[in-house]
């Protein structure tokens, strides 16, 4: 498989966040939570689950809310979609660790098998650091929009989330940094979208091995990347891969026009 991202985003480690227009353009975000309604027929037929328990983790000062039409289709494809139930995401990498690391935890006793996860922008961020800590725990990892890679504090939330937490996203140590951006060692999708309004389409980009894999979606914004049609089918046919298995997403079927395949520059 190609080194899809590789150069990309190690090409500049110092990066703008997006542009004021792609910033301004976010209320596209309603219209991709519209499509998704309109499509659902079409979404119904996307490949479906075997129940296994999804835990959904939200973005930066969002909300079990924000999830809740991802968590709701996910169930109506086979799967044990749950919230993360921690209120608003408010931030904080290391306050939030062991918060979620028992909350994992609990989900994979009750369970009896791993957990995917699931998560969006920072949601992602932790979904990511989870299967780094608890890798027994976790099944596979699929991010939407998350900020892991290269310079992640090229993202126009950054100042929100400075005075928010107490803390800049660079704070985490090095070594951190490092694998969060690194190989998870599991089934692992980022999807992401060059048109972003909040974080740098770059910092999304993971290096593609035999396990993990960029999908790209055509011109949705961040704020709706969760609800995008298009991103809602490619997460069931990830979620539906068998335990343990892994093929590249096959960019076909009711969405396949909004699934760039290219080198990003």
């Amino acid at each position: 498989m190609d080194q899809v991202g590789a150069d990309a985003r190690d090409a500049d480690p110092r990066l703008r966040p997006p542009s004021l227009f792609l910033a301004l353009s976010e209320f596209r975000a309603w219209q991709e939570f519209g499509a998704s309604m309109t499509f659902a027929p079409l979404l119904m037929a996307a490949p479906r689950g075997d129940g296994h328990t999804v835990l959904v983790l939200p973005g930066f000062m969002a909300s079990d809310a924000s999830t809740r039409l991802l968590r709701a289709f996910l169930r109506m494809q086979g799967y044990n979609a749950v919230g993360w139930e921690l209120g608003r995401n408010t931030g904080g990498f290391y306050r939030m660790r062991e918060i979620l690391r028992a909350r994992l935890a609990k989900l994979h006793h009750q369970a009896g098998h791993k957990i995917a996860l699931v998560g969006w922008s920072l949601g992602g961020v932790f979904a990511r650091d989870l299967a780094l800590s608890m890798p027994d725990a976790v099944r596979s990892v699929i991010t939407l929009g998350s900020p892991f890679a290269g310079d992640i504090s090229a993202t126009n939330a950054r100042k929100l989330y400075e005075e928010v937490t107490g803390e800049k996203p660079t704070d985490a140590r090095p070594q951190d940094l490092r694998a969060l951006g690194g190989d998870l060692g599991l089934p692992t999708s980022s999807i992401y979208s060059r048109y972003d309004g909040v974080v740098h389409w770059r910092t999304s980009l993971t290096h593609e091995n035999d396990h993990t894999e960029n999908i790209e979606i055509a011109f949705a914004s961040h704020l709706g990347l969760g609800g995008h049609p298009a991103a809602l089918w490619a997460i069931a046919d990830r979620l539906a891969q068998n335990e343990g298995e892994f093929t590249p997403f096959r960019r076909g079927g009711p969405f396949a026009l909004a699934y760039f395949q290219r080198e990003p520059k």
